[in-house]
């Protein structure tokens, strides 16, 4: 079995496990820093060049796109798809959970319960935007931003107006978002992987802040999901169409909320907090899902195997 790890880091915590975990089943496991692949295109014929070398096709990849990468990445990723790799996370999926304003559309549509949302071009009315959240408390979203980074908290109207008066003067695409106080600044992980939540954890901002990120200083403890939590997760991935995800839900007074599904989840804050090799848990999945292709496979896919 022949698995490429996207990762632009062999020191991330998260690409370790998974080479650890793949090398721990006699597979042949590499980390490809997918910013050094070029991808070749002709008539019925793909291919990828890595550093100077035309990559052989794997049975698998793993993506781990950064998301200030995800055009390139996912341009990767489905080209690997194509030649007939299988991904543990598809290029259209990665993309859908990347755009915050799309996930929760395609969320929505499914009927997954998230916190009241709104969503106006610099041209709206402030005013307008914060009644339409539901008055502040609101909480503001950069939507390109992550781990924390580019949240606001407005408690009051006059602040609220002021944020959204900046923000939208630099033409910033912003989320507005109703704040679930009762949340008592935590949320909830659960990790999902192949269609079964394999972990969950409780996150807790740090005191004082909101944000319960773990980049952000916030801690995690292992958790127990209830049925509704379990299901809400559950009923997320598949809206997304991911086959590994992490999806965060916010605890509310009418249930669980979810506010994100991740398509590339860290893994040392879910296993550190509940002690499950989540990393094998992924190779298994991708055992589960392909067979290898054996001598037969090819360096390049003809057209034969192009599939769209």
């Amino acid at each position: 079995m022949t698995v490429y790890i996207l990762s632009r880091s062999p020191n991330l915590y998260s690409t370790k496990r998974l080479l650890e975990a793949g090398l721990a089943k006699g597979w042949n496991i590499r980390i490809i820093d997918y910013l050094m692949c070029s991808i070749e295109i002709m008539k019925g014929e793909l291919a990828v060049i890595y550093d100077g070398e035309l990559l052989p096709v794997p049975d698998a990849i793993i993506p781990r796109i950064g998301a200030s990468r995800t055009f390139f990445g996912t341009a990767m990723v489905r080209h690997f798809e194509i030649m007939g790799a299988f991904s543990v996370a598809g290029n259209l999926a990665i993309q859908r959970s990347r755009d915050k304003l799309r996930s929760l559309q395609v969320l929505s549509k499914h009927g997954v319960d998230m916190p009241r949302t709104v969503f106006a071009s610099n041209k709206a009315n402030a005013k307008d935007v914060i009644k339409l959240s539901g008055g502040t408390p609101l909480v503001l979203k950069i939507l390109e931003g992550t781990q924390g980074v580019g949240v606001v908290l407005a408690e009051t109207q006059k602040a609220a107006q002021s944020v959204l008066d900046a923000f939208y003067g630099m033409d910033v695409s912003l989320l507005v978002q109703e704040f679930i106080k009762e949340a008592g600044g935590a949320d909830i992980r659960a990790f999902v992987v192949n269609g079964e939540v394999v972990g969950a954890m409780k996150r807790q901002g740090a005191e004082g802040d909101f944000r319960s990120n773990l980049h952000q200083g916030g801690s995690a403890t292992a958790y127990k999901l209830n049925r509704k939590e379990k299901s809400m997760a559950l009923s997320a991935t598949k809206a997304m169409g991911l086959g590994v995800c992490g999806v965060d839900m916010i605890p509310s007074e009418r249930g669980p909320l979810v506010m994100e599904v991740n398509s590339s989840p860290g893994l040392e804050g879910i296993e550190k907090a509940t002690s499950v090799d989540i990393a094998n848990k992924i190779m298994n999945y991708i055992e589960a899902s392909i067979s290898p292709l054996g001598d037969n496979k090819k360096r390049r896919y003809k057209k034969d195997n192009i599939g769209a």
